[in-house]
């Protein structure tokens, strides 16, 4: 695993810890980059509540309750799908905190898909002021892996600066 994943999933785990919070993740692109990262920390088990990989539309609609008809109005590569997927980890994990990834890390686009590149990332935490905050990502130079790498870094980032 990448160093810098690491390092930034320890600062993570740290930072839940002493906030008292647990998390849940959501993954598509990174496809559990993100909770493996995390539970590759020592103590993570006092965080860590669930994690899910929905690879797929159906997983996405299924196990987050992501409602189809948002999926077919924004894409699944989209802020509003990313927020979905936050909430029903959050919700369906009792946790504090979720996190949520949907991208497209190539080599290829589908027709009416976002480029190459395009990450979209929601955080979403119960009894924020924000419930949840959404952003989208641009790499549109990077190689596959890269991608993956550098969005689980950042998505650990957010979580070891709650």
């Amino acid at each position: 695993m990448d160093t810098n994943l690491e390092l930034m999933a320890f600062a993570a785990v740290k930072n839940l810890q002493a906030a008292g919070l647990t998390v849940a993740t959501a993954e598509s692109c990174t496809g559990g980059l993100i909770a493996a990262a995390l539970t590759g920390v020592p103590g993570a088990s006092a965080v860590f509540r669930y994690g899910w990989v929905t690879y797929c539309n159906e997983a996405k609609e299924r196990e987050l309750s992501v409602p189809p008809s948002l999926i077919e109005e924004h894409t699944v590569v989209s802020e509003p799908v990313v927020a979905a997927m936050a909430q029903g980890a959050m919700r369906k994990a009792g946790a504090d905190v979720a996190i949520a990834v949907s991208g497209n890390a190539g080599p290829t686009a589908a027709e009416g898909e976002p480029p190459v590149g395009t990450v979209c990332i929601a955080l979403a935490r119960r009894g924020a002021p924000r419930p949840v905050h959404t952003e989208t990502l641009y790499l549109p130079a990077m190689a596959r892996n890269a991608i993956r790498n550098h969005v689980a870094t950042k998505v650990l980032q957010m979580l070891a600066s709650l």
